[in-house]
Order: C-alpha cells, then sequence, then structure tokens
C-alpha cells in the first residue's frame, strides 16, 4: 500500500470517528470545550471542529498542535489535514479525489492536469496547491513544485506540508542548508513531525561532509 493510500485511508477513518463525536453539539460547545482540563474532551472539541469547521478554523486547530496531551495534538494534526481537505465545494472535492487517485497510480501527467483544472476553477483552495506541488515533486518537477510551495504559503504560511516539502525538494538538490531551514520552520508550526528531526540529522551529517555548502 502506497504512503498516499494510507494517508487517504486514515483521512477517511478520522473524517467517520470525527462526524461520530457526540460530546459536542455545536461550535459554541466545541470552543469551550478546547479549555478543558480533560485531554479527551478536549480532543474531542477538537475532532468536532474538524468535521464541522470551515477553513479559517485552521487557526484554532495549529493552536493545539503544541498542547500538552499527545492525544490532542496527534488529533489536532489530523483534524487540519481534514480541513485543509475541504473546498465546500462538491465538484471541487471529486476533482481532488481524482488527482490522488491518480498521483497514487503514478499517472502523474494526469493528476497534474487534473489538479491544475482545480486550481483553475478555485485558486483560493490553497490544498489544490498543495496537492500539484506533491505530486509536482514526484515527478522530478522540483522548480514547478516549488512554485507551487510559495503560492500555499501565500495562502496558509502554517502549512506544515507546504513547509516541509520546500525541504524534500531542496534535500533533493543537495541543497542541505535550505532544507534544514524550512524543515525546522516546519517543526516550529507543527513539532509533532518527528521524522522531520531525522531528516534534519541526515542533512546535517551530509552538510558536515560538503564543505562546499553554504547558508
Amino acid at each position: 500500500m502506497s504512503r498516499f493510500t494510507v494517508f487517504i485511508a486514515a483521512l477517511l477513518c478520522i473524517s467517520v470517528a470525527f462526524a461520530q463525536s457526540s460530546h459536542y453539539s455545536n461550535r459554541t460547545q466545541a470552543l469551550k470545550g478546547l479549555g478543558s482540563q480533560d485531554a479527551a474532551q478536549r480532543a474531542e472539541a477538537v475532532a468536532w471542529i474538524a468535521s464541522h469547521g470551515k477553513p479559517a478554523d485552521g487557526k484554532i486547530l495549529q493552536q493545539r498542535l503544541v498542547d500538552e496531551s499527545p492525544l490532542v495534538r496527534g488529533v489536532a494534526e489530523q483534524g487540519l489535514w481534514l480541513l485543509w481537505s475541504r473546498s465546500g465545494d462538491k465538484a471541487i472535492d471529486a476533482l481532488m479525489a481524482k488527482g490522488v487517485e491518480e498521483m497514487q497510480a503514478g499517472q502523474f501527467k494526469e493528476s497534474i492536469a487534473t489538479f491544475s483544472e482545480v486550481i483553475r476553477r478555485k485558486p483560493a483552495f490553497t490544498e489544490g496547491w498543495n496537492k500539484r506541488a506533491t505530486v509536482l515533486f514526484l515527478a522530478g518537477e522540483f522548480r514547478k513544485s516549488l512554485a507551487d510551495c510559495d503560492e500555499v504559503m501565500k495562502r496558509n504560511p502554517y502549512h506544515f506540508g507546504a513547509l516541509a516539502g520546500y525541504g524534500q525538494i531542496y534535500f533533493q538538490q543537495e541543497q542541505y542548508d535550505k532544507a534544514i531551514k524550512y524543515w525546522k520552520r516546519a517543526l516550529q508550526v507543527n513539532p509533532n513531525m518527528i521524522s522531520l528531526e531525522i531528516n534534519i540529522k541526515a542533512a546535517e551529517q551530509l552538510m558536515a561532509e560538503s564543505p562546499r555548502q553554504s547558508t
């Protein structure tokens, strides 16, 4: 099973679980629940907002990425991906699903075209740009992928996925200093991305072995 298949399957499971959240019945209750002393109640409040909220609610969930509870932090991270994945337009969401399926199948040209159509129809939808940046990276189109990451940042400067994506691109280009810089920025937003800490150590080791690297 590919990483993308696992990711989409996880989102579907999370979406169902979030939708079944019953402790809160409205936004006011959920917002109040974020201040609960009980981690399970905070996690459920995050789940409710992720399931029922709007893109602007991303700022609320982002604050929970540094919650003292690992449970709440994990729900917040997946909740943000769920929130970001919804465009509010069924036709756009269908195109997004199609583009992801094509990306999973290695049909990069077709996937790029599909996400380009998403962007044409709804340029304000950040995740359209982010998904196209991802498939462009997979296709080896690093310059174009960086340009799309820039568009993501214009719309959501706290998109830790795109920040991590910058790092992946620069790492592939052996610009390890830049890769480290962006991975550290991603960790500032979402300190739960443990894999980035491993990536940073690997890049630092490569820099130590490559004196020509400069900032």
